[in-house]
């Protein structure tokens, strides 16, 4: 073979070679991105409508539905889930793997154009194509100094114009966000008592403060030599001149807006709670851009924080403290598999040792690691992959793989070695004789992980990085066999003399021990080809007994193992209604159980529970919306965290609450091994009916397991309706629409215009006093100026009445839909729970019509996950075996050989389920989805002995 030959008479040529591998990989390893997981094609548009002050039915009727029904038709969509809340309607687009997220961008944005009938004051509806919840690589929480007496929620507009910009200049940062604080606003806050005595109605207090906030253009004229620009300037440039507009003459009376209402420099009502360690706070997260070095980011963003610290924030009493970053479980984590990386290699080195019994044979073999793992980086920077767990848990995998075709060789060169012959013919022969075996066991281990390439679901993209490393370390190896271990066979290999009885050394022990283990084996199997009927019983018993064993061994399956990031999340799901200042005193309750366990307090005396001290406490709420994660302050404490928080949450009445360890293949906010059971139809009652009956079953079914119902299992957020009496107001002149901007003016308040102050851009909104809006039974008794000229209470012309409505509305593909979140008990295989929830409370429910037939119940969420992808891997490991079993049969020109060959992978697979049973007996491993990818990568290593000994087998058979 000519480059066999090329390579032994060129040693000099060949360490170029390997000195040239290894330079590039390096250099490939620094320059890789480092990041926690794969990235994942998991093409999502969000399109987001704000229409202040309406209800969640409203937003429902008038722009979610309008909205799903054009976006409907669009090519490649997958699935389509919406929520409606109050103020706000979300459509979420879920599209095809694959798909080209800026094609379906201007497809989105098309077809919203065909929708007419948005409400006058909606806002143009946003789209994105960005997770925020799930793509923060970092939080920060803001903070007054000591010093600084002011409220930390009115910086919300400085960390807007000031920090979010700074943050999101570091390299690598998408975008960032702000949670919580309030933003400014000018308010024209009016006494509408004061107004319908001096008959100005809502409606003209607006119309002069919009109108009067505002430039004109007069055009140009000349004069002499210049060209001069005319302008109208109306802009308000204070609050006096918002104060000095004229609303009306009365009687030749001015009124002017200061004598209706006070003009003030204001703050929003806070859409957010958001607390830190038993302080209030603000939260702003980064978000980083596809592809960047998740690590280099970080870094980036602590430094920005450093002099943000020590320049801007100090100046303005504040300070940006660091709360969690990726970066730190990351580079543990990685470190990690390096350590098992080495480890494993050492082990490797070290059992060659023992069975080759040389010190030369072992170094030569032991290049194949080095020379096969950096070379790979080479590969996978040429293909745009990333460094992560999964690629690197490959290379781990590898390290044991890539030194069988270097043994194969070596072994072959020593043996002709013995047989008398020089260093270079032996290395020549030796290597030629093998070649087909090297190529076969190398291609077919290559080719098992093929199938793999193509799974389009989550976990086929997870782990294309670990079929690229193995695939590319393997091949490698097979060049470096065939060139590097004959080059170097041909220089230093030496045959050892004999280590005499008796000895009492270390190399005397490794050698008799390495001796007697082959002896074993050479004797059993030559025990058992001499007499036929023994090797007739142990093909049967061996292969019938794995088939069966294995098919008694085999667990129930999970999706992907939780890891175990250091962040611990708690969801609560309170009584509707509830309001900012009841969720601040919730957040106050919880903190008075944690704060002892807060890392701030470590020296404090902690009960004799002794739970881990906390190393940072966050709790944010917003709507039905409340979280809360918690950081350990040592890492490998973070899972006695979940009873301390169950503990703490358990004890405010009237709520669910569900406590899990992020997962460290998250994708959404406490999501990841939980089971949906969506219930849709289109009778809001009765669909919330049907959802209790199944979350109380879920619950006696699984009494361990977390539940959380989304949105809500109750319609009982209150509501104020205020139903025009048609009649009676045509009569005073007031329609339907200028009783409703009255009301809203008068509530929440109305944006008219806006006004800008240094630079920035904010609402100038007229606003009711809140003595006028503060209590239900004065709501009535307001008076209002009608068109006509009349004072009318709100009463007079509306039927007033207390209800109860929903809080948020979902829809799944454009029906209502609750959805019932189980987390099983973490020794719960998920497999296991699906089963449960199908056959124990599903179907009695169902036999006994208490599902009524117009409302659909399916399983979602990771369970429609766990079956696809389980279902593409049982695919794939049959179409690896025929793969397998083709390309041998190719390189054979046989197919007994194949057939024979594959007799391995039954008592592999065997091993297997035993070693996973036995495993099991000590620490729980589900047979989760990097589990399952195991038994694939089996077929490939097994196989490789069985071919190795075939071909030899027939070369001595030909002989």
């Amino acid at each position: 073979m000519k480059l066999v030959e090329t390579a032994i008479s060129r040693p000099v040529t060949v360490a170029v070679a390997v000195i040239f591998i290894l330079l590039f990989g390096f250099i490939a390893l620094f320059s890789i991105p480092v990041q926690l997981t794969p990235d994942v094609d998991n093409p999502k548009i969000t399109v987001d409508t704000v229409w202040t002050g309406a209800s969640p039915t409203e937003v429902e009727n008038e722009i979610v539905r309008e909205q799903e029904d054009e976006l409907k038709s669009i090519e490649g969509l997958v699935e389509m889930t919406s929520e409606s809340s109050e103020d706000r309607g979300s459509v979420v687009l879920e599209f095809e793997v694959g798909a080209d997220v800026d094609s379906k961008l201007v497809k989105v944005s098309n077809k919203l154009d065909q929708v007419k009938d948005y409400p006058d004051d909606a806002d143009n509806p946003t789209i994105s194509s960005v997770d925020v919840r799930s793509s923060a690589i970092a939080w920060f929480i803001l903070k007054p100094l000591p010093e600084n007496k002011e409220h930390i929620y009115n910086y919300h507009d400085f960390a807007d114009e000031f920090i979010k910009p700074r943050l999101e200049r570091v390299a690598g940062v998408g975008s960032s966000n702000i949670f919580g604080g309030q933003e400014r606003e000018i308010q024209v806050v009016f006494d509408p008592n004061e107004l319908a005595v001096r008959g100005i109605t809502i409606r003209e207090l607006a119309d002069a403060v919009s109108r009067e906030n505002e430039n004109f253009s007069g055009g140009s004229f000349d004069e002499g030599k210049r060209r001069y620009v005319v302008r109208t300037i109306g802009e308000y440039i204070s609050t006096d001149d918002i104060e000095n507009v004229v609303l009306k003459n009365v009687n030749g009376s001015l009124v002017y807006i200061r004598d209706v209402a006070e003009v003030i420099l204001g703050y929003k009502d806070a859409d957010y709670a958001v607390r830190q360690n038993g302080d209030a706070s603000i939260a702003i997260n980064a978000l980083k851009e596809s592809g960047a070095n998740t690590i280099d980011v970080i870094d980036g963003l602590l430094e920005e924080v450093k002099v943000l610290n020590a320049g801007l924030l100090k100046d303005n009493g504040l300070y940006l403290n660091n709360v969690y970053e990726e970066s730190g479980y990351i580079s543990n984590a990685i470190d990690l598999v390096k350590q098992n990386l080495i480890i494993g290699g050492l082990l490797a080195i070290a059992v060659l040792f023992t069975f080759l019994r040389s010190g030369s044979s072992t170094l030569i073999v032991a290049t194949a690691i080095p020379i096969s793992i950096i070379g790979t980086f080479v590969v996978m920077s040429l293909l745009g992959r990333t460094i992560n767990v999964i690629s690197l848990a490959g290379m781990s995998f590898a390290v044991g793989m890539v030194i069988d075709n270097s043994i194969v060789v070596l072994e072959n060169i020593y043996r002709h070695m013995q047989m008398g012959k020089s260093r270079v013919r032996a290395a020549y022969e030796g290597t030629v004789e093998v070649w087909g075996a090297v190529l076969a066991s190398t291609l077919t281990t290559a080719a098992v992980f093929l199938p793999i390439i193509f799974i389009k679901e989550q976990a086929g993209q997870l782990f294309r990085d670990i079929a690229i490393a193995i695939s590319v370390s393997v091949i490698l190896s097979l060049i470096v066999s065939i060139t590097v271990i004959p080059t170097a066979s041909s220089m230093i290999l030496n045959i050892p003399g004999n280590i005499e009885k008796g000895s009492k050394s270390f190399f005397s022990f490794i050698y008799d021990f390495g001796g007697k283990v082959s002896s074993f084996i050479t004797g059993t199997i030559s025990l058992i080809i001499h007499n036929s009927g023994l090797r007739i019983s142990v093909i049967l018993i061996f292969t019938i007994g794995s088939l069966l064993f294995s098919y008694l061994l085999i667990p129930k399956t999970e999706y992907l193992p939780t890891g175990n990031r250091n962040l611990v999340f708690g969801i609560l799901i309170p009584p509707p209604g509830y309001n900012i200042n009841e969720f601040v005193s919730i957040g106050e309750t919880i903190e008075a159980d944690l704060s002892p366990y807060f890392y701030e307090n470590s020296d404090t005396e902690i009960g004799k529970d002794k739970f881990p001290k906390i190393k940072n406490f966050f709790y944010v709420a917003r709507g039905r919306q409340v979280f809360m994660g918690a950081v350990a302050q040592d890492p490998n404490d973070i899972k006695q965290l979940i009873p301390l928080m169950q503990g703490a949450l358990s004890k405010i009445p009237g709520m669910f609450a569900v406590v899990t360890q992020s997962s460290l293949f998250r994708s959404a906010l406490g999501e990841g091994r939980s089971i949906k059971i969506q219930i849709t139809g289109a009778d809001l009652e009765g669909l919330v009916g049907v959802a209790r009956t199944i979350f109380f079953a879920s619950m006696q079914a699984m009494p361990d397991a977390q539940l959380r119902p989304i949105p809500s299992l109750d319609l009982g957020n209150p509501e104020l309706q205020l139903v025009t009496d048609r009649e009676r107001a045509a009569e005073v002149g007031v329609s339907n629409q200028d009783l409703g901007f009255s009301v809203r003016a008068l509530v929440n308040g109305a944006k008219v215009s806006d006004y800008t102050i240094n630079g920035q851009e904010i609402d100038l909104v007229i606003k009711g006093e809140k003595e006028y809006s503060s209590r239900t039974q004065s709501i009535e008794d307001i008076m209002i100026q009608t068109n006509n000229g009349k004072l009318v209470t709100l009463g007079s012309i509306a039927d007033i009445i207390l209800t109860n409505g929903p809080e948020r509305i979902d829809h799944f593909e454009r029906e209502r839909t609750i959805a019932i979140q189980v987390n099983p008990p973490e020794t719960m295989p998920l497999e296991t729970a699906i089963e449960v929830i199908q056959n124990e409370v599903l179907l009695p429910l169902l036999n006994g019509g208490q599902i009524p037939e117009n409302f659909n119940v399916l399983l979602t969420g990771t369970a429609d996950k766990l079956t696809e992808t389980r279902e593409s891997l049982q695919w794939n490991f049959l179409l690896a075996i025929v793969i397998s079993f083709l390309l041998m049969a190719s390189l054979f020109e046989s197919f007994i050989y194949p057939f024979v060959i594959m007799f391995s992978v039954p008592l592999a697979s065997f091993g297997g389920f035993l070693g996973l049973r036995i495993l099991n007996l000590f620490t729980y491993q589900p047979l989760d989805i990097l589990t399952m990818l195991g038994f694939v990568i089996l077929i490939g290593i097994v196989i490789n002995n069985a071919i190795l000994i075939v071909h030899q087998s027939r070369i001595i058979i030909l002989e």
